[in-house]
């Protein structure tokens, strides 16, 4: 499928390929230009400065954002112009709101406030245990009204999924449907993708690539933790 094949000359390994019933209903991937691939390449080299990987990573994000804009509802509208034109236009339908999973996916807030400067912004946190590894959460900070809105839930990678699933948890007990839930992620892995897509189809994912080998440093090195 097309928006799932990266072209034979990638500077990375053969990206793997999602089953295309799999793709349509839950994975879409932004449109990858030499551009993007120069971000990814800066993001994943070791080599790379923390400043030059906090600024390639926040134009990813942005990409990554803008698109993710484009799957909220909109209606059709008039308006006038400067020049006592009328033109029709489309406006975003009210009561969309962006939640982070904290911390990485703090990294994308900013992005999201700078597309939409009124949105409002939730936060999960989720840790693993150390002893069992199991993602737990310990704070949860969701708008009152979330049941009614669309979510965009930002986590920058997608690795084995755990952590989005119990996000997720987090927000269907809030009463928010999957099929208002849009995940924004800049890289995943296979299986974090099939953890998410077998669990709740109705969930749509946007990401920039799916590939084995994801960047789980992203957070410790955009907050330079590393």
């Amino acid at each position: 499928m097309p928006i799932l094949e990266h072209d034979s000359n990638d500077v990375f390994e053969e990206p793997i390929k999602i089953s295309v019933t799999e793709a349509l209903s839950s994975l879409r991937l932004i449109k990858v230009n030499d551009q993007v691939r120069r971000l990814q390449t800066i993001i994943r080299d070791k080599t790379s400065s923390r400043s030059d990987f906090v600024f390639n990573a926040d134009r990813l994000i942005r990409l990554v954002i803008e698109e993710g804009l484009n799957l909220l509802p909109y209606s059709t509208c008039q308006i006038e112009t400067h020049s006592d034109i009328m033109c029709n236009g489309i406006r975003f339908d009210r009561g969309n709101c962006g939640v982070s999973i904290v911390r990485s996916g703090e990294a994308m807030e900013q992005g999201l406030r700078d597309c939409c400067r009124s949105i409002r912004i939730g936060k999960i946190l989720i840790q693993s245990e150390d002893d069992t590894q199991q993602a737990k959460v310990f704070y949860a900070k969701l708008p009152p009204d979330i049941h009614r809105r669309k979510v965009l839930l930002m986590y920058p990678i997608l690795s084995s999924g755990n952590t989005v699933l119990k996000a997720v948890d987090v927000l269907n007990e809030h009463s928010v449907p999957d099929h208002n839930i849009i995940l924004l992620t800049l890289f995943c892995a296979p299986e974090g993708v099939h953890a998410v897509a077998s669990k709740h189809p109705n969930i749509r994912i946007l990401t920039s690539e799916v590939h084995e080998n994801a960047p789980i440093y992203f957070g410790k090195k955009y907050f330079g933790t590393d």
